[in-house]
């Protein structure tokens, strides 16, 4: 496994580290370019179900306009610690993401698979590389400890959390 995702997926981990402290759906993202951390977020607003646009990934993009650092065009590496979502996924590789690396598999509502033979050209056209898996046992131990908390409502019930809580 390449080194350097080892080292930017520990920081999405970290991401993820300070929403669960929060109470939040522990999912961490960084964003790269040229092997240089150009932004970073972590999942808000999971509580109660209060929004379903305030993901990792969603914030970390936003984190990096404000920063004005969209303004090169060369392309971006994502590291996140769970398989981004369909919305993600499509906002990411919108947003000039060639690359995505993830931790753990997103068993209900996971966007990578997504079939682009079939899609519009501005899709379809795209050359995506997809890396999973990497740091995959530490971030499982985030979601398990997120799951079997009593005081969590993020989808409890979930295909999601019965999966994550019946991983080895």
């Amino acid at each position: 496994m390449h080194n350097n995702h080892i080292k930017y997926m520990e920081e999405a981990l970290t991401e993820a580290r300070t929403a669960l402290v929060q109470g939040e759906f522990p999912v961490g993202c960084v964003i790269t370019r040229n092997n240089q951390i150009v932004a970073r977020g972590h999942r808000t607003n999971s509580r109660n179900h209060a929004n379903e646009l305030d993901h990792a990934e969603v914030t970390a993009l936003r984190t990096l306009f404000t920063k004005n650092a969209a303004a090169d065009d060369s392309p971006l590496t994502v590291y996140s610690t769970m398989e981004p979502c369909l919305m993600c996924f499509a906002t990411l590789i919108l947003n000039n993401v060639r690359t995505i690396v993830y931790a753990y598999e997103d068993a209900m509502g996971g966007g990578t698979s997504l079939d682009f033979t079939s899609l519009p050209p501005l899709y379809r056209d795209m050359q995506i590389t997809i890396i999973p898996h990497v740091l995959r046992q530490e971030s499982l131990a985030l979601f398990k400890d997120f799951f079997t908390n009593p005081q969590t409502n993020y989808w409890p019930d979930s295909l999601l959390s019965q999966y994550t809580l019946n991983q080895p």
